[in-house]
């Protein structure tokens, strides 16, 4: 048995049923020219299944000692392993789209893993559209973190078209493969006569500065709850109650798009500001519509965790290295340049106290503020007690285009953990010259979170706009105020379908729009949503039967994030 880090077991800890606390990650593929599908998915198949070592701890399940479920865990080996109860394989109804696609992946992601089994699952999905496969990957936070994820999906796929792998994704072997082709270099040797010759004072001197460091970080922490911290956002701190920040059940919606990439880095230019300001910005213009459209805008703004990573270079073997520091999206704001630099105030005095510290301070330092959150989430007080709204995590992800056995990989939507105190989760990876965003939220507490992606590219374009990149579309800003205004004031319009809401025109159209009877609130709240949705699905369509193949994978998600 080998003991479970306690950064690791946390997430065992605070499992239960609502709150399943597994990622995930849907892998989008169109097959290679002239292969037959169901052989090549048989090939793909056998792959996965091949029965060899794994790598730590995908061939380990959790077990307790002594203490029981209250005391410490550890990893035992399964040396009854099944790798067909893991691997399988599924297919989508026709015509297989993208709303079947992401219903299906919503039941996955709700879905507990078994812990009497190594902690993953692995699905590879047929029936798509067009020529597409997809393959989705569930793995415990307490196996696996997100830049390991992205170090296992480099390991297995290649740069190269003609390279076949043969291996399991978790192969002990192909992993250690992967590590010795990153050249990563070798901890030097300590030679006794130098480790012998340091003084009891240079250790009294380390360890005078290190508690030094750590006193002054948490004396900055703490004066930000009084106003101080030099904009430093923290959690628990002016968190406001919303419909996000409640009791969430186990069903999960999923919905995904990808952004070029190119857009995001010129509005980084422009503004002067990272990727991680402008993707913060786009989330937090997203939710604030959202919030007007429930009728719920707060007072306070709200606060998103924002993930570290805290990973030695080189360290390919931690299960988890991260730390976390608080966003404030400025959600209160309505001018999109104010709430940028909000952002960016809060997000430069988190990484100045980050940067003061060792990584081992850090290390430090992150788990003794994070301990209240995990007693909190042990006791239940969670959504009595949020120590943030949301949480958007941004993983860097593989530069150029990757193949599985010839499959070219057109996404990677990655899929997260949402639990009492917080309903939706924005995590997204860069791959290939795009953004690849992946929503994870409580089908319950979270109704029509799927026009959280329209209102994400409406964020981009309001910052494209803002940086004097774009200039804004009339129909852009009407559609905004027509939106807001029936929505504050019905909730239940949120969850009416697109096919009611398109059916309205029809009968609208019919009437006379000079009378004066068109213009009474009751007609004006019929007529508002109207107009925009008329505009919007027709050049989707047009986008959807037109253009090269990659611009295809990237429009049919968006298309079945509506529906």
């Amino acid at each position: 048995m080998r003991r479970i880090a306690l950064a690791d077991a946390a997430f065992l800890y605070a499992e239960k049923r609502q709150t399943p606390m597994h990622i995930g990650g849907l892998h989008l593929f169109t097959l290679p020219e002239g292969v037959d599908e169901p052989a090549f998915l048989s090939e793909l198949m056998n792959a996965l299944r091949v029965e060899e070592e794994l790598r730590r701890p995908f061939g380990e399940y959790v077990t307790t000692g002594h203490a029981g479920p209250l005391g410490p865990m550890y990893w035992e080996k399964d040396r009854r392993f099944d790798v067909d109860y893991h691997v399988r394989q599924t297919a989508l109804p026709k015509p297989g789209r993208f709303r079947e696609l992401f219903i299906l992946i919503s039941r996955l992601q709700g879905q507990l893993l078994d812990r009497n089994r190594p902690l993953w699952e692995t699905y590879l999905i047929e029936g798509l559209q067009n020529r597409q496969f997809a393959l989705y990957m569930k793995m415990h936070h307490a196996a696996i973190d997100g830049m390991g994820a992205m170090h296992m999906t480099n390991a297995m796929y290649s740069t190269r078209q003609s390279e076949k792998a043969l291996r399991s994704p978790l192969s002990y072997a192909a992993y250690e493969e992967y590590k010795a082709s990153q050249d990563i270099p070798k901890p030097a040797r300590v030679i006794p006569r130098t480790r012998e010759l340091r003084n009891v004072s240079e250790v009294l001197r380390e360890q005078f500065n290190t508690t030094a460091n750590l006193f002054s970080a948490f004396r900055r922490f703490g004066s930000a709850f009084f106003g101080g911290g030099e904009g430093l956002a923290v959690p628990w701190h002016h968190i406001p109650r919303t419909s996000i920040n409640t009791r969430v059940t186990g069903a999960r919606r999923f919905v995904a798009q990808s952004w070029d990439f190119g857009r995001i880095r010129a509005v980084c230019k422009a503004v002067d500001g990272t990727v991680n300001d402008v993707v913060l910005a786009m989330c937090s213009g997203a939710l604030r519509r959202y919030m007007i459209s429930q009728g719920e805008l707060p007072q306070y703004s709200l606060k998103a965790m924002t993930p570290v990573s805290l990973r030695a270079k080189g360290d390919l073997d931690s299960a988890n290295a991260v730390g976390l520091m608080v966003a404030d999206l400025a959600t209160d704001l309505n001018d999109p340049e104010q709430r940028l630099k909000r952002i960016q105030a809060s997000m430069t005095a988190g990484k100045s106290l980050v940067n003061s510290l060792s990584r081992r301070e850090a290390m430090l330092f992150m788990q003794i503020t994070q301990a209240p959150a995990l007693l909190t989430t042990l006791l239940g007080l969670t959504s009595q007690f949020p120590a943030f709204s949301t949480v958007i995590s941004n993983v860097p992800g593989p530069a150029q285009q990757l193949y599985w056995n010839g499959a070219r990989l057109d996404g990677m939507y990655p899929a997260s953990i949402v639990f009492d105190g917080f309903a939706v989760n924005f995590t997204l990876v860069s791959y290939n010259n795009e953004l690849h965003f992946g929503i994870t939220a409580c089908r319950r507490s979270m109704p029509g979170v799927q026009r959280l992606i329209e209102y994400l590219d409406e964020a981009l374009v309001e910052l494209e706009v803002m940086a004097g990149l774009a200039t804004a579309p009339t129909s852009t800003r009407s559609k905004a105020k027509s939106r807001a205004r029936p929505k504050a004031k019905a909730k239940r319009a949120a969850t009416k379908t697109t096919r009611a809401k398109t059916a309205a025109p029809k009968k609208a159209a019919t009437k006379k729009p000079a009378t004066k009877k068109a213009t009474t609130k009751k007609a004006a709240t019929k007529k508002a949503p109207v107009k925009p949705k008329a505009k919007k699905t027709a050049p989707a369509a047009r986008k959807a039967k037109a253009g090269p193949a990659k611009a295809k994978a990237r429009a049919r998600p968006k298309q079945a994030a509506k529906t």
